[in-house]
Parts: C-alpha cells; structure tokens; sequence
C-alpha cells in the first residue's frame, strides 16, 4: 500500500520536518502499523505498508527507501532477519532502520553491527516520540544504536 503525502517542507536550518522522504512500515500488526504509518504520513512522508519482512524487502526492491521502521517479530521474516538482508545487498547497504522491540527486549550489541538498525524504540511507544526519532534519523543526526 502505498500514500503520499503533500505539506511540511524541510526546515533549511536543519531543525524540525525533514524533506519528504519515503519509507516503508513494516508490523504485522494492523493497528500498530496504522498508527506508525499515519503518523509519518501526517509529516508528508511517502509510505510503503508491509505485513512482514518479505513484504517490506519485496517493496524497498520496488521503490528504494529513505528509511525502514520495522517490527521485530513478525511471521516468514522477522524484522532482524530482514535487517541482515539488507545489509548484504549492496542496494540498501546503508539504508538505515528504527526497530520496534517488546518491553524489554535487547538486541546484542554485535547483532546490530551486523545490520543497519541505528535505533531501537520500545512498544509501546508514543506516536509523537517515533515521529521524532524518524526525523532525527532522516535529517542524519547521531544515533545511539540500542536506545531504548
């Protein structure tokens, strides 16, 4: 599924909405990637829905993303799983990606530097909190990966 949105333009300070990028939502579940997907569309990004990882890798093969939010657990392909993919593909190599993760859930230090995952953010989470981590990943500020 597939929507763009028109409105926010960058900030050419640096400072607030990135320009319009385009991302791909991966959870599967609906309600969770509604959410995700509303919320960065409400900030004129373009995005890409997707049920699971396969999907998710199937999409970025169609349309490259600027970005890949993505569950951890998801059935066929699980969200890490998809991550080492990409970094194996010279396409995506450096597309980066925010992992949503269970409650306590910590991904290995060594796992991540396997992948391109730069955050991790906990369900649940709030919508305007993921909203400005996807910004600040998109306008290249320093990320500590595994933040919580």
């Amino acid at each position: 599924m597939q929507d763009t949105a028109a409105g926010n333009s960058a900030n050419p300070h640096g400072a607030g909405p990135s320009a319009p990028r385009t991302i791909i939502v991966a959870d599967d579940e609906n309600h969770i990637r509604a959410i995700v997907a509303a919320k960065i569309r409400s900030a004129g990004h373009t995005v890409l829905e997707a049920r699971d990882g396969e999907e998710a890798l199937e999409l970025a093969s169609q349309t490259p993303p600027d970005l890949i939010v993505t569950d951890l657990q998801m059935p066929f392909m699980s969200g890490l799983e998809m991550a080492l993919h990409l970094k194996a593909d010279p396409r995506f190599s450096s597309t980066p990606l925010l992992m949503l993760t269970a409650r306590g859930h910590i991904l290995d230090q060594e796992v991540l530097a396997q992948t391109n995952i730069v955050m991790t953010m906990a369900k649940p989470f709030g919508a305007r909190e993921l909203l400005r981590r996807v910004e600040s990943i998109l306008n290249g500020e320093p990320q500590i990966r595994g933040a919580a």
